[in-house]
């Protein structure tokens, strides 16, 4: 039986009367070798290791990478067990050299994971790719522990296949308050002064505080349960991906990554294998017909967490 929900919760999902139509639009593997035409825009349901020795070369310009943490998971009946750093790197081990011979030559990738997968990340990114940096973001939630430190943040390692590659950093600025204003010759000096207060775009560094993990009564969430925020992947592909280029994730879920790319005027592959999560993508996917905002991000600047929505209501933005 579907659930009946509260009318502020927004959680998206797939009713047993969308499920047959949303199944059609999916894209189910062949024996013979794709082309890049086939797969453009296109959700593929399948298994990744029976899709990568027929995904075309170098097509891809981002690499988003969010594959199962070297936990003990549950995703909706497929199953991911825990094991050791030697055994979560020979898994890694498995596909990630075959994936990245789908990025361009002048490709970037990015792959996600927690403190303990981080080694075996930064290992599996130096042996294929070249290594750019850590990010660390803040991730509010999670349990505490009464003999541990709270685990509150992930990594995401970003590399690159070569010398040559796209980065837009004026495209991933931060939108921060100004709390001790300079002035020169009494005017504003790299800061804006407004009604609602002081302000100042700012380079983007590697640790990202300004994140919101999805939650019931946002437009955006679904009962996925390690479904990345939007914002989070919309600085990955406006930093990596020119406009109208392709992002890959073979790793789709709930498809955030698709429902992003599309929102930016990218175009998309996505990769699942649980059917159920391919139909929730799809519906995600058409839903950013009618609606294109993306939480935390507005006129091309990323605000600080929970900054923009309070410039929402004073009709500021």
């Amino acid at each position: 039986m579907e659930k009946e929900r509260s009318p502020r919760n927004k959680t998206i999902a797939v009713s047993q009367g969308e499920y047959a139509a949303l199944r059609k639009r999916l894209l189910y593997l062949s024996a013979e070798k794709m082309s890049c035409e086939q797969i453009l825009n296109k959700t593929i349901c399948a298994d990744l290791f029976s899709a990568l020795d027929l995904l075309p070369a170098e097509f891809a310009d981002l690499l988003v990478l969010d594959p199962p943490y070297n936990l003990d998971k549950n995703f909706a009946g497929f199953r991911f067990s825990k094991t050791g750093d030697d055994g979560y790197l020979q898994y890694l081990r498995s596909w990630f050299p075959k994936i990245m011979k789908a990025l361009k030559p002048n490709g970037s990738v990015y792959i996600c994971g927690d403190w303990k997968s981080t080694f075996c990340l930064y290992q599996i990114m130096r042996e294929n790719a070249i290594v750019r940096n850590r990010i660390v973001w803040q991730r509010e939630k999670g349990r505490g522990a009464k003999s541990n430190w709270k685990n509150a943040a992930e990594d995401i390692w970003f590399g690159t296949k070569s010398t040559e590659y796209y980065f837009d950093v004026e495209a991933v600025k931060q939108k921060r308050k100004v709390l001790a204003p300079y002035r020169e010759s009494g005017k504003p000096k790299d800061w804006e002064e407004t009604k609602d207060g002081n302000f100042r775009l700012t380079h983007p560094g590697n640790f990202w505080d300004d994140i919101s993990i999805p939650y019931w009564s946002m437009p955006e969430n679904t009962a996925h349960p390690t479904q990345k925020p939007e914002k989070l992947i919309a600085k990955l592909i406006l930093a990596s991906c020119p406009e109208k280029g392709i992002v890959l994730d073979p790793f789709l879920g709930s498809g955030t990554t698709s429902v992003v790319a599309k929102k930016l005027r990218r175009n998309y592959v996505g990769i699942e294998v649980n059917e159920a999560y391919c139909c929730l993508a799809e519906k995600r996917i058409t839903l950013s017909d009618a609606d294109i905002n993306i939480q935390g991000y507005s006129n091309g600047v990323f605000w600080e967490r929970n900054t923009l929505r309070d410039q929402l209501k004073k009709g500021r933005v």
